[in-house]
Order: C-alpha cells, then sequence, then structure tokens
C-alpha cells in the first residue's frame, strides 16, 4: 500500500495539467498534417486594416503568409510591398480564424506552437465573440491565450477585454516568464480553461493565472465571457503593442503551430 501510494503521489507531482487534462474531452481538433489548410475548420483572412493597432502589415491568403507544411501551421511575415486591391503594405503576413467552422462556450484550448524573435513581431492566439451579444469591442469580450512581444524572447502575456464600447473599455491580464530558455527555440504549449464565472491560463501545463472577476457594459456577471467564442491566430508586424520592426528583425519570420485542441467537459 505504501508503495502504491508513494507513486500515485509522484504521478500527481509530475505530471499535474496530465491528470487535469483528462477531466476533458476532445472535441475539436488540427494537427495540420495534410498539404493544405483545412478549410473546413478554418477561414484565411484578408485584409489591410492594420488590425486597430496602427500594425504595419497586410494579411494574404498567399502561401508565403499562411500554408501547412511538414505537419504545421506556418504564418510568414515578409517584408515584400505586397498589395491587394490597390492597397500595398511595406509587411505581409497571416491570419486565420474559426468563426462559424468553431465555436464553444466554454472549454479546454491548448495549443503548441514556436514563436517568431525579433523587435516588431506580434505573434498572437486569441478569440473572439461570434455573435457580440453585448455589442462592439470591448463589450462582448476579448480571450488572449498567448500574446507575445518579439523582442522578449522569455515571456507570454494572457488577457482579458471587456467593458463598454472603446474606448470605455478595460482588461486585465498578467504574463510568465521562462527561466531556461526562449519562446524562439522551440515549441511550447499555451492552453486556458474557461468555465463559467473562472477563466485560468497555463504554459506547458503550469498554471500562472486565474480571472474571476470582469464585466459588460451589457450584461451583469459573467458576461460577456457566456457566449460562443471562436480562435484567431495571427502574425502581425509593428504598431502599438510591440513597436515597429528596427533594423536587426529578421524577415522572413514564422510563426509556427504544431496543433490545435479544443475540450469540454462532458
Amino acid at each position: 500500500m505504501h508503495i502504491r501510494l508513494t507513486a500515485l503521489l509522484l504521478i500527481i507531482f509530475c505530471f499535474p495539467s496530465k491528470l487535469r487534462a483528462d477531466e476533458w474531452k476532445l472535441i475539436w481538433q488540427d494537427e495540420f498534417e495534410g498539404k493544405s489548410l483545412n478549410y473546413q475548420q478554418w477561414e484565411t483572412e484578408v485584409n489591410a486594416f492594420g488590425g486597430g493597432n496602427q500594425e504595419l502589415q497586410i494579411y494574404t491568403d498567399r502561401p508565403q503568409n499562411v500554408r501547412v507544411e511538414d505537419g504545421h501551421l506556418v504564418l510568414e511575415a515578409h517584408r515584400d510591398n505586397a498589395g491587394i486591391a490597390g492597397t500595398v503594405r511595406e509587411y505581409s503576413s497571416g491570419r486565420i480564424r474559426s468563426k462559424h467552422r468553431g465555436d464553444w462556450k466554454y472549454g479546454r484550448f491548448e495549443i503548441r506552437a514556436k514563436l517568431p524573435a525579433g523587435q516588431g513581431l506580434w505573434p498572437a492566439i486569441w478569440m473572439l465573440p461570434t455573435d457580440e451579444k453585448y455589442g462592439t469591442w470591448a463589450s462582448s469580450g476579448e480571450i488572449d491565450i498567448m500574446e507575445f512581444k518579439g523582442q522578449e524572447p522569455k515571456t507570454v502575456l494572457g488577457t482579458l477585454h471587456y467593458g463598454g464600447q472603446w474606448p470605455n473599455n478595460a482588461y486585465s491580464g498578467d504574463k510568465i516568464e521562462l527561466k531556461q530558455g526562449s519562446f524562439t527555440e522551440d515549441f511550447h504549449t499555451f492552453a486556458i480553461e474557461w468555465e463559467e464565472g473562472v477563466i485560468r491560463w497555463y504554459v506547458d501545463g503550469k498554471l500562472y493565472q486565474t480571472q474571476t472577476k470582469w464585466h459588460s457594459a451589457g450584461a451583469e456577471f459573467p458576461a460577456p465571457f457566456d457566449q460562443r467564442f471562436h480562435l484567431v491566430m495571427n502574425l502581425s508586424v509593428g504598431g502599438q503593442f510591440v513597436g515597429n520592426p528596427n533594423a536587426e528583425t529578421q524577415f522572413p519570420a514564422q510563426f509556427v503551430v504544431d496543433y490545435v485542441r479544443v475540450y469540454q467537459k462532458p
């Protein structure tokens, strides 16, 4: 009995995220094993609007910006003066979303990815409301699973946006810093667990943030995080959050995703 108990305690201590993940049932996934993006699960966004943050890129559906190869999704930024419908921008990149292909209320969302290094590079894994029931941004919310500044290779952030419509919006969040290595050297797993009234953030199975307080001008708590959301993944270039690239920023730059897995409780 003592040996069995000791073994069980070792398993719990060494693999807490595995045991916790087993509480959830896998309902949706993309391992990016095909030759092209699965358009039954994803939509490639094409725009040159700057994302509301004065970003410098134009998002295209060209294979040099969005492709699947060697079992990975590659979102790749170039400095190539690409143009769409008469609009030309210095940088091009890729952005995809699961809207109307994968929309969920609550769940565990797990993404394994490798991030690009360099001033002005801004990869993100995030969620937006599919229906905007409580109004435009940020009344209906935004969940940032992972944001990264290419000039800070050891740190990622997790953030919630909520409150009223811009400019009466609010946000709260935290960050985690690696003690060894960086997020640009190897793949890491980013996850949230989103349940009624609580959202938890993990990196490589380590819980680093729990949020239980937010608000919306459109309804009472737990609004706005009580509606359907969809996934967004993109690699932005420049803008207010990260600043613009400098002479040391290397292009092309890649945001590489190994898999996306969505779980819900039975």
